[in-house]
């Protein structure tokens, strides 16, 4: 798609930026270092959330199954739970606070509750292996702890044990209806609400003295090597990505020749959640735009594309995504085409030929990308609308406060260069909690984040991830991103999963394989051959898959939606190693 924009970029960002909106600029020096900010940001989330609840009192703010709150409601449970943890659990401001749930209303309510008294939420991996999930909780050295049922049955025979190493006053469980009722060394969210009498009130009558560069937030990489490290950002960070998330939607009306408005009056919508609120893209993006805009959060047990549609229709929802996966659910499900007004795509690298299917299957929706780590809370880069759809490989702009550079050898490129992605700004993370070795690897003395992602930035500024670096198959000297073999063969869209890897070889060092996973139905009609065909179409002969594996699963993948390559790596070389060992391996 090719299209004439009716303003520059330049122009855009003139008016996004301008004196007294949201977006107005600054220059601050934080942390030795001069940095674009956000003028009229909010100073903490306590601020954030208290300005929010104000606002939307009275509209609905969570929505799970047959539960619903409004804000009102979720800022006086905040309240309490503020109190409870102050009085009963000695927390104080900068004291750490631990959630470790699925997604349930009274998360939220145990997160607004750290930030209306300062305390730093520890948002913990609810998928984690056991004994990766004490290890962030030892590590962090939470005073309290708070889990869902299911985490409360894992945690219950060391309780005593991890209460001693985490240095933690005690166990909360939320949803404990859910699960037994009763779990030794913890007391119920319930419970403890009942019992507390305390004054509620004095939470907001006390000043905190929090303040932007205050600590405020402690989050998980996905670990799919080694221990997760603990990203920890301040309010200013944390808070910088709610600005940014409106960013690429607003670039777009402008671009488009429209001018940004407020909405008129009507019917609340809805945005779904469907990916944890303890990854970035649930909690820094999508829980706070909705915080932000009065737009009712509507949450799932887990994901499933028909209870997705039916959310979508019943609560009116304007704004849905998540990670690529989950947009591919939608489009090919039986019930596609309900009214969108935004579709989001993030946590994972999308492949091209989606944008395309979902634009058929929603067609009121503007598609946006967003692109971040969790180093970054979320989204440092993205777009929306027709500069998406004209350029659905790419992953976008920076966002008016974040920089980019493309390095080679420390060396910067000109657009055009493939190297590795570098990124700067107010979001990103102060360090990794407890870990300066990795802290000084990935961050430069002047604040340049070392994302590990190979990209390249095109004339326009406009970024193109190619692979993460880790992933880059070398074939006989030639280096092939993976991104480009997996675009290839999603080409076909009965094709729901690929994974690109390299398997080994003794004169060439590595060749290309693939593992790919079919959309249910079709398992028959998709085979080895047919997709080989298909990358001999349009892929450099050194780049085509020596062999395609096909399997009848979902790939595993960690909780930001990325596929866990390594496993897939390993599946393709057992594969291949049989193959090379019982029959000729084919000419290149």
């Amino acid at each position: 798609m090719s299209w004439k924009p009716q303003r520059t970029l330049q122009e855009v960002n003139a008016i996004l930026c301008a004196s007294g909106s949201p977006h107005e600029l600054q220059t601050r020096l934080i942390g030795g270092q001069l940095q674009r900010v956000y003028k009229n940001l909010w100073p903490s989330l306590r601020m954030f959330w208290l300005s929010s609840v104000q606002q939307h009192k009275d509209a609905t703010y969570v929505v799970f199954e047959d539960l619903r709150y409004t804000f009102g409601q979720v800022f006086e449970r905040a309240l309490k739970a503020a109190a409870i943890y102050r009085d009963v659990y000695g927390v104080r401001k900068g004291d750490r606070v631990a959630i470790c749930s699925r997604n349930y209303p009274e998360y939220l309510v145990a997160f607004w509750a750290c930030h209306l008294i300062g305390a730093v939420s520890v948002l913990a991996n609810a998928w984690s292996p056991l004994n990766t999930l004490v290890y962030c909780l030892t590590h962090t050295q939470c005073k309290l702890i708070i889990v869902d049922s299911e985490r409360a049955d894992r945690l219950e025979p060391i309780t005593s044990k991890l209460a001693r190493e985490a240095q933690t006053n005690g166990f909360l469980v939320i949803e404990s209806g859910e699960g037994k009722g009763e779990w030794a060394g913890m007391k119920t969210w319930a419970a403890v609400f009942d019992a507390y009498k305390g004054d509620t009130q004095s939470i907001l009558n006390e000043d905190f003295e929090i303040l932007p560069e205050d600590n405020a937030a402690i989050l998980f990489t996905s670990g799919t090597t080694g221990h997760p490290k603990g990203v920890l950002s301040t309010q200013r960070q944390y808070l910088t990505n709610v600005l940014n998330v409106l960013v690429g939607s607003r670039r777009a009306t402008l671009r488009r020749g429209d001018d940004i408005t407020v909405p008129p009056p009507g019917p609340q919508k809805g945005i779904l959640i469907s990916v944890p609120l303890f990854h970035v893209t649930g909690s820094t993006s999508l829980s706070m735009l909705a915080t932000l805009s009065g737009l009712k959060i509507v949450l799932m047990r887990k994901w499933d594309v028909e209870e997705a549609n039916r959310l979508i229709q019943n609560e009116d929802i304007e704004i849905a995504g998540g990670v690529p996966s989950m947009v591919a659910d939608l489009t090919g499900s039986s019930k596609a085409c309900r009214p969108l007004a935004s579709l989001m795509f993030g946590g994972a690298p999308a492949p091209d030929s989606l944008a395309m299917r979902a634009k058929q299957a929603f067609p009121t929706a503007v598609m946006s990308q967003g692109y971040g780590l969790t180093e970054t809370n979320s989204v440092a880069v993205g777009f929306a609308g027709e500069d998406y759809d004209s350029r659905p490989a790419s992953c976008g702009l920076p966002t008016p406060v974040n920089d980019i550079v493309i390095m080679n050898n420390d060396t910067s490129g000109p657009p055009g260069t493939v190297g590795e992605v570098w990124l700067r700004g107010p979001n990103v993370m102060k360090g990794y909690w407890r870990d300066e070795g990795a802290t000084e690897k990935a961050l430069t003395k002047d604040g340049w984040l070392k994302t590990g992602d190979l990209g390249v930035v095109d004339e326009e500024g406009f970024l193109y991830i190619r692979d993460r670096m880790k992933d880059i198959i070398i074939r006989g000297g030639e280096n092939i991103d993976s991104v480009s073999v997996e675009n290839t063969l999603y080409a076909d869209d009965r094709v729901l999963e690929v994974a690109a890897v390299g398997v080994p070889d003794i004169r060439l060092g590595e060749l290309v394989a693939a593992v790919v996973f079919i959309k249910p139905g079709h398992g028959g009609e998709v085979t080895e051959a047919s997709l080989i065909k298909l990358a001999q179409k349009s892929l450099p002969r050194f780049a085509v898959p020596v062999i395609v594996v096909i399997q009848n699963e979902p790939f595993e993948r960690t909780a930001s939606g990325k596929i866990v390559k390594e496993k897939l790596r390993k599946v393709a070389r057992d594969a291949w190693g049989k193959r090379a060992n019982n029959s000729p391996v084919p000419k290149l």
